[in-house]
């Protein structure tokens, strides 16, 4: 979002200072121009003074002073002129012991032409006819005053500018801010979802944002009833296909097979395969991993029930202790995390002595979940081989060995680690890593 903000403020300087580049300098130009034809207008009619002013005398042409303006008089005054007509050449005396440049044709000067005192002058040349003779009358007028008038216009200007500038862009800061504030509402909602913190996007939005919300609030409900179905169906699955597999498998143990031991091992040893490799791939069919944004699992609501549960299962000689922070939420399937620390608490029971530990936290990086027990353990070399499906160390120990292979399959899906170590309560230790939703949704 901020950086939509930012496009949008760089944007909109970009146009604001070429257009204000563009108009400025055109102002001036067309202003300046403006003022050098009205100049131009006052120059012509000093001329056609000069020429009026001219008279026939006893010796020819000769120039009545007192119908010349005082200006040219005064030395250095700003207006002079000049006046040639055959080998004569009369200047006024505000150019004191100065020239007048005299351009080449006969109209305004195109560029300014240096003059007494550093002055630049903008000069004028006009040809006339007095009294059958030609007549050349170059009038000039000091440009310097209006030229630091024009700077300081376009001081005045540029600061103007510039202040219309910082007061459009706050404007414009304030203005974007309030039009992009829903789609910063809804990315907020959006990162509640990825959190865990809600289950729909609020649909009070503008009406531009209407049919994305629509369609992701229904994209959202669909997918949840989805899952629901299709975990109903595989739980209908499951037990449809467990009473006959157990039948198969009673039968398979009956005496009468006895009689062929090879064809009853077999059978035996394929049913259960069979069994263990449905129950693998149901359960990680019925995984969520990330199809629901909005769902959490609440540990002090959730746990304390399933360690009851797992403490009426496999007797009252066993302490299960929970240590969680008070409040914690973790963004993942309710019944997939029941799935995880239901097998791990379940195996851990089956190998305890006396005591099961289980430590939930959170940690910058995401959660940490710890599970240990005071049983035997098992050998380093062997670790390995307890995530073979079907694998089992202890061939009398109830189940079929499926609790963390079925526990690893759901942390792959999750984007964590799985590790077994030896506990501080001298059995197996079981910590599981697993990144935050955000995290892994940026990871992805």
């Amino acid at each position: 979002m901020r950086s939509i903000q930012r496009r949008l403020s760089l944007g909109l300087v970009s146009v604001l200072l070429v257009a204000g580049l563009v108009v400025g300098q055109v102002s001036l130009w067309l202003f300046e121009n403006g003022l050098q034809r009205y100049l131009e207008s006052g120059l012509k009619n000093d001329s056609e003074n000069l020429l009026i002013a001219l008279s026939r005398g006893p010796q020819g042409l000769q120039l009545d002073e007192r119908r010349l303006s005082p200006a040219y008089q005064r030395p250095f005054s700003g207006h002079y002129f000049s006046i040639e007509f055959g080998d004569t050449h009369w200047r006024s005396r505000s150019l004191w012991d100065a020239q007048l440049p005299r351009p080449s044709q006969p109209g305004l000067s195109s560029e300014l032409q240096p003059g007494p005192e550093g002055q630049m002058l903008l000069v004028m040349r006009s040809d006339y006819q007095r009294l059958g003779q030609a007549v050349s009358i170059s009038v000039a007028q000091d440009y310097t005053p209006i030229r630091e008038s024009f700077k300081q216009v376009q001081q005045i200007g540029l600061g103007m500018g510039v202040f219309a500038l910082v007061v459009i862009l706050l404007l414009q800061r304030v203005t974007v801010r309030r039009a992009l504030r829903p789609l910063e509402t809804a990315r907020k909602q959006i990162a509640q979802l990825q959190s865990g913190q809600r289950s729909q996007l609020d649909s009070r939005v503008p009406l531009e944002l209407e049919p994305l919300v629509t369609q992701i609030n229904h994209l959202l409900a669909h997918t949840e009833d989805n899952l629901k179905r299709s975990r109903n169906a595989l739980g209908n699955l499951g037990h449809a296909l467990k009473t006959p597999l157990a039948v198969l498998i009673s039968l398979a143990s009956d005496s009468r097979l006895a009689a062929y031991p090879e064809i009853q091992k077999t059978l035996r040893e394929q049913l259960e395969h069979i069994q263990q490799r449905m129950s693998r791939e149901l359960n990680r069919a019925r995984l969520a991993g990330d199809a629901l944004p909005g769902a959490q699992f609440d540990v002090d609501a959730e746990l304390p029930g399933l360690l009851a549960t797992l403490g009426m299962i496999h007797g009252e000689h066993l302490e299960l202790s929970l240590n969680a922070s008070p409040g914690l939420h973790l963004p993942w399937d309710r019944e997939d995390m029941l799935e995880l620390l239901g097998n791990l608490l379940d195996n851990a029971c089956k190998w305890a002595d006396a005591q099961v530990d289980l430590s939930v936290s959170q940690t910058p990086d995401g959660f940490l979940i710890e599970v240990q027990d005071d049983g035997p353990g098992i050998p380093e070399a062997k670790r390995d081989q307890v995530f073979s499906r079907g694998t089992r160390l202890d061939e009398q120990t109830s189940g079929h060995g499926l609790g963390l292979g079925i526990v690893r399959d759901i942390v792959d899906v999750w984007g964590g680690e799985m590790a077994l170590e030896t506990g501080s309560l001298g059995g197996l230790m079981v910590r599981i890593k697993l990144p935050g939703r955000t995290q892994k949704a940026t990871t992805a």
